[in-house]
């Protein structure tokens, strides 16, 4: 099962890699492709693998040791395996994405933003401090900004991904907001969203949005290929979140994938940006 997983998530990390990131050298796509297929490979599991998922994940770990030693088995963990050795990278952010898919198989509701917040520093924050430091970039304050950020794309996900986390019975969006706007849990599951669930979800784009304004004061304290590369997550996200604009909030009817040209539109835009406030410090 693993290695035909291993499979599928080279495919889909090959259709989701943002294009700005293409025009990176060869060993810095390798390095942030063997983080993503991890990640990949990760969530896989924890979303579908059949059997004890809780066992499974436990494996996971078990081989990300094995990995640090240059021992893995695994084709994922071989490829990750040079990248930890020679960058020493720390497991931490690692053990962290194992961890959050260990929540999802417990918990399926969060009641406030605050506590998808939390979540969210489990599962996506770690890949912002992975890539800082496949780039060498780390630091406290740089940090605290691509924390931001990345909730934000996990937001984006998560609304992008609405009903099908629905039908696996998880509920990604703020229990206390869905009140506020009453939508239900059965408007999660329908065919096309309501007039309450579009309005919640018009809702969350905006925090999103607000969420990555962050990205323009961490761009403009990195050198170019790290800026390249977060100005590429940052225009996925904002693509993503255009696409569902133009969707008028219906996730549910629309499938909300971001527009190679938007993706780039943005890129630009959030270099230029970068550039701006660098020359502006």
């Amino acid at each position: 099962m693993f290695f035909a997983r291993d499979e599928m998530s080279v495919k889909a990390s090959h259709e989701n890699f943002p294009v700005a990131l293409r025009l990176l050298p060869r060993d810095l796509r390798t390095n942030l492709m063997a983080i993503y297929g991890f990640a990949r490979l990760t969530d896989d599991i924890g979303d579908e693998a059949e059997g004890d998922r809780l066992g499974l994940l436990d494996w996971l770990e078990d081989e990300l040791e094995l990995a640090a030693e240059g021992q893995a088995v695994h084709p994922v963990f071989r490829r990750l395996s040079p990248v930890i050795q020679n960058l020493e990278l720390d497991l931490g952010p690692f053990r962290a994405l194992i961890e959050a898919n260990r929540i999802d198989q417990r918990v399926t509701r969060y009641e406030t933003f605050d506590d998808l917040v939390g979540y969210c520093m489990l599962s996506a924050a770690p890949v912002g401090q992975l890539v800082l430091a496949i780039f060498d970039e780390l630091s406290a304050e740089r940090i605290a900004y691509s924390d931001q950020i990345c909730i934000g794309l996990q937001l984006v996900e998560h609304l992008q991904d609405i009903g099908e986390d629905a039908r696996r019975g998880r509920i990604y969006m703020p229990l206390e907001d869905m009140r506020r706007f009453g939508c239900t849990e059965d408007d999660l599951l329908a065919p096309s969203a309501s007039t309450a669930l579009c309005e919640l979800i018009k809702m969350e784009s905006q925090r999103a949005r607000h969420l990555f304004e962050p990205g323009r004061p961490l761009m403009a304290t990195l050198s170019l290929q790290p800026r390249l590369a977060i100005g590429g997550f940052v225009a996925g996200g904002l693509a993503a979140l255009d696409s569902i604009e133009r969707a008028d909030y219906n996730v549910l009817l629309v499938q909300c994938h971001p527009r190679k040209v938007d993706v780039m539109s943005h890129v630009v835009r959030e270099l230029i940006s970068a550039r701006a406030t660098g020359r502006a410090a």
